[in-house]
């Protein structure tokens, strides 16, 4: 097999990175995920490969990740989200879709479900109650979705996002 292109790029001022994510949702929850190491947990899905749509992208994560095959619904929102992280000022593009994962693919709620490791982290998938209130005690970025959850947008909305103007408030 030949070696992936993801696309990130790294630059003196920090780095870009290009994003897809899914929501999925059963049973008033919502599936989310975090490498073990890291503070705050994210909707699952991850970097784009050169070549590669965003939904093909979510389609291929989602089965590397979780085993599954999903169905890729309507995108959300695409979001330029500028934040800080590991000592770096980041740019990433994202594209946050609505996603279907298979019945077969358990259901506890807020409890650690599915883990798996990648040689380089570990990451861990649960379910969380789809509200406001559940999306921001758990610290989950870009932080704008906690405030949408329980209403999501009727058509796609683009969004710019930065941290540094964060009002906890949402």
């Amino acid at each position: 097999m030949p070696k992936r292109t993801m696309i990130r790029l790294d630059g003196h001022a920090g780095r870009f990175n290009y994003r897809i994510a899914g929501l999925a949702f059963r049973e008033g929850h919502v599936l989310v995920h975090r490498a073990v190491h890291e503070p705050f947990w994210t909707f699952p899905g991850g970097r784009a490969e050169i070549g590669e749509t965003s939904e093909e992208t979510l389609k291929r994560e989602m089965v590397e990740e979780l085993g599954v095959t999903v169905e890729v619904g309507r995108l959300l929102w695409i979001v330029e989200n500028f934040f800080h992280f590991e000592k770096r000022d980041w740019h990433e593009l994202g594209f946050y879709y609505l996603m279907e994962i298979p019945e077969s693919f358990p259901f506890k709620s807020d409890e650690i479900i599915h883990q798996i490791e990648d040689g380089k982290s570990i990451l861990e998938f649960k379910w969380v109650p789809a509200t406001k209130e559940a999306l921001t005690a758990l610290d989950i970025p870009p932080y704008f979705i906690a405030a949408e959850i329980e209403q999501l947008p009727a058509t796609t909305r683009h969004v710019v996002w930065r941290d540094g103007d964060l009002d906890r408030d949402i």
